[in-house]
């Protein structure tokens, strides 16, 4: 996939440049050390055709507690941000897009304390990021790091090579995507985004603690209260799952994606037929703007 051309600006730094003129430090904390953070965030064209970044508050705000998690100097403001980003997206001529900034590390071999940071914002076009078609998925022979490790919260670069390893090994092996567990065994989430089952017309999701809580999640949950859908968060194992009506991944990229099985288990309701599809088109409506109510088919 060609993210960018000779044509393509992103946002570096307050000034907007050619993507293909742009430089980094080759010996930034951030290339050597996996250390950096950053967020995932979609723009959408409306039903009244207007561009409309989701929930851009939320993904900026959520971007500055990642770098004050991970101890890294941030001065950016959210509103600034948010403002830079529609006029990227205006200068990329770009309605439906993927936008991804990233925090990133100067020059710094040692592991002391940096003094400044550097904000990178850019954006391509991106289609479903694990498609539209419902997954098989596979349990990963890889588990979610321990959160006493890390800072599990924040979304941080170097957590993601734990999800490309995942990732990597289900489609090796002729999966669509993978499912992480969490150290105890519990089910956690996918290489990049959560987990939902439905079981009698109610939700089950894995509760913060092992897990990235994400603002797709937050917004699933804000569906299911708006149509009476019934969710609990707890902790559950694969065999639970795999007794499920149905499931789905749900994030930014990934937006509500269903399971079609779970290790070759296949799913005992049709997707259409599900409360499921009903918060996948739910979600469709809410991020175009669009009035009507979900209608299963």
């Amino acid at each position: 996939m060609a993210y960018y051309n000779e044509h393509t600006i992103l946002y570096l730094n307050g000034e907007f440049v050619k993507a293909s003129e742009a430089k980094t430090d080759f010996y930034s904390q951030s290339l050597h050390y996996g250390y950096a953070v950053f967020e995932g965030i979609r723009s959408y064209r409306t039903a009244s055709g207007a561009t409309k970044i989701f929930k851009a508050e939320a993904h900026f705000d959520r971007l500055r507690r990642s770098a004050l998690a991970l101890n890294m100097p941030y001065t950016y403001s959210s509103l600034a941000l948010e403002e830079a980003t529609y006029e990227l997206l205006r200068l990329n001529n770009l309605q439906d897009a993927y936008i991804r900034p990233l925090v990133y590390a100067p020059a710094n071999m040692s592991f002391n304390l940096n003094k400044e940071s550097f904000i990178a914002i850019e954006v391509w076009e991106m289609a479903p990021f694990l498609g539209d078609k419902l997954l098989r998925v596979m349990t990963s022979g890889f588990q979610r790091p321990n959160p006493r490790g890390f800072r599990i919260e924040a979304k941080a670069t170097g957590h993601y090579v734990n999800s490309i390893l995942a990732s990597q090994e289900a489609k090796a092996a002729g999966f669509d995507e993978a499912l992480l567990t969490d150290m105890n065994g519990q089910v956690a989430e996918g290489p990049g985004a959560n987990v939902f089952f439905e079981k009698d017309g109610k939700l089950f999701t894995p509760p913060a603690g092992n897990i990235l809580p994400g603002i797709t999640r937050a917004t699933v949950k804000e569906i299911c209260l708006e149509l009476g859908i019934e969710v609990e968060e707890k902790l559950f194992s694969v065999e639970e799952l795999k007794g499920a009506d149905a499931a789905f991944f749900c994030g930014t990229a990934a937006e509500v994606i269903g399971w079609d099985s779970l290790d070759e288990s296949v799913f005992p309701i049709k997707w259409n037929e599900t409360v499921s599809r009903r918060i996948q088109l739910a979600y469709g409506n809410l991020v175009k703007e669009k009035q009507e109510l979900p209608q299963l088919a």
